[in-house]
């Protein structure tokens, strides 16, 4: 008592498996769709019962296996292709597990599938993942199928196409086709492929937008490329990635990253030096919407490349900013980066005036260095002070402000108070957020600025 689903290949006698041929050698009965016994009949033996049926009949053959193998003969279903895509193997199953047959022994062979015989055919087409869609929506219903279609698409997966036509189904191939120009190039790669490994075998490459369902006939496999894949010759080939391997250093990582944010940003209607800065703080923050809370004057980032390439001083409301600064970048321009809010003067003036000790390192930098880029990523006292003094004081020539305090507490009001400035260039990101990790992400954005030729 003994079913075996056995897949004869997709035609050409080469394709059948050493162990299928053994098993339609030994089978007492055959089954299967009339057109599928000229592709094995060389090798049953004489007094094999073959059992031929139409199609549509999948559930009457599955039933005709049952009830030869219950009269203790060796079975085989037979399928084109492989036995359990597409083809007999699950009908058979699945009646076998419902009339509950538990001393029915089952087996399934498997066969060379359409679109692996294609895939062969056509060179390298299946390098990455893929995937298989049957078009017949006699038992699937359409809305399913399109769902499928939609997710293949969206998922960039080389894609075959099984039952992608015939005389009652005619339109949803035309349907697949625009769901996939939705997501995929015009020029992405489009193979069809009829009666493969046949005598009738005939491959035609087109490309997505010229491709014609009208080309197209129940014989056919349809395979559609990735976005990958490319033409060579009379092949496809879509790249697994061995020429081109993930970035494993640090600088080749962190190039990676840059080019994944300025992919996202790259419509911004922002200047360059701009988008360069919003992408530096993307890559410290790892949040993509960053760009919305960004503003900033005119070729802000600009001005400060300049400046610092020139040796311009810079000062920080707190030592973290200036932990964050690129020390590659100020030592190869000999900058002085300075933060005042643990010198011992400027404690004291903070206990002496009732002020912050950040405020109070401000209050004495702007002394010492009333020509520098000022930059404050957690105070907002900091930056409430550099704001006002910039009211009061015609001395301070001030490079420009970075201003990126991050909380709650004066935070909104210290930057409104610098986005009112008119006299220097300023950055800042608005609402509650910032921080020290981004005001040095803008500095070093402003260091180099040349790199942004690379990405935008």
């Amino acid at each position: 008592m003994k079913i075996t689903v056995a897949g004869l290949g997709p035609g050409d006698i080469e394709y059948i498996l050493p162990i299928v041929q053994k098993a339609l050698q030994n089978a007492d009965v055959v089954i299967g769709y009339d057109y599928y016994f000229q592709f094995g009949e060389s090798f049953f033996k004489e007094d094999a019962e073959l059992i031929s049926m139409p199609l549509g009949k999948e559930e009457a053959r599955a039933e005709k296996a049952i009830e030869k193998a219950k009269e203790g003969k060796y079975v085989v279903v037979i399928g084109s292709g492989d036995a359990s895509i597409y083809s007999m193997a699950a009908i058979v199953y699945e009646m076998v597990a419902k009339q509950d047959h538990a001393g029915l022994e089952l087996e399934t062979l498997p066969g060379v599938s359409a679109f692996l015989a294609s895939g062969s055919k056509l060179g390298a087409p299946l390098g990455h993942d893929f995937c298989c869609i049957s078009l017949s929506d006699l038992m699937t219903p359409w809305n399913v199928i399109e769902k499928r279609i939609r997710a293949a698409a969206m998922g960039d997966f080389v894609t075959s196409l099984y039952n992608p036509k015939s005389i009652k189904r005619h339109w949803q191939l035309g349907r697949l086709q625009k769901l996939f120009l939705e997501e995929r190039s015009p020029d992405t790669p489009v193979a069809i492929v009829k009666q493969v490994t046949r005598p009738e075998e005939h491959i035609k490459i087109t490309t997505l937008g010229a491709f014609d369902p009208e080309d197209v006939d129940m014989f056919s496999l349809v395979m559609i490329g990735n976005s990958q894949t490319f033409r060579f010759k009379n092949f496809l080939v879509t790249p697994r990635g061995y020429l081109d391997r993930k970035p494993h250093t640090g600088k080749e990582i962190q190039q990676e990253s840059f080019r994944i944010v300025t992919n996202h940003i790259q419509d911004l209607a922002k200047a360059k030096d701009d988008k360069w800065a919003i992408t530096r703080i993307i890559h410290t923050t790892g949040v993509l919407d960053d760009h919305q809370f960004y503003n900033s004057t005119p070729n802000a980032i600009t001005k400060w490349q300049k400046f610092l390439q020139n040796g311009g001083t810079i000062v920080t409301d707190v030592t973290m900013v200036q932990s964050g600064i690129t020390k590659a970048f100020s030592a190869q321009y000999h900058n002085q980066i300075v933060c005042c809010l643990n010198d011992e003067d400027a404690i004291a003036m903070a206990i002496e005036q009732h002020i912050t000790r950040s405020q109070a390192g401000i209050r004495k930098a702007l002394q010492l260095y009333p020509n520098a880029l000022y930059v404050v990523g957690n105070a907002p006292t900091a930056l409430m002070e550099i704001t006002d003094q910039l009211r009061t004081n015609q001395d301070l020539k001030l490079a420009g402000v970075i201003g990126v305090p991050v909380g709650f507490v004066n935070v909104i009001e210290s930057k409104e108070q610098l986005s009112q400035n008119k006299n220097i260039p300023w950055v800042l990101i608005e609402g509650n957020r910032g921080g020290s990790n981004v005001a040095a992400a803008i500095v070093n954005a402003a260091f180099t600025l040349e790199e942004a030729n690379e990405y935008f």
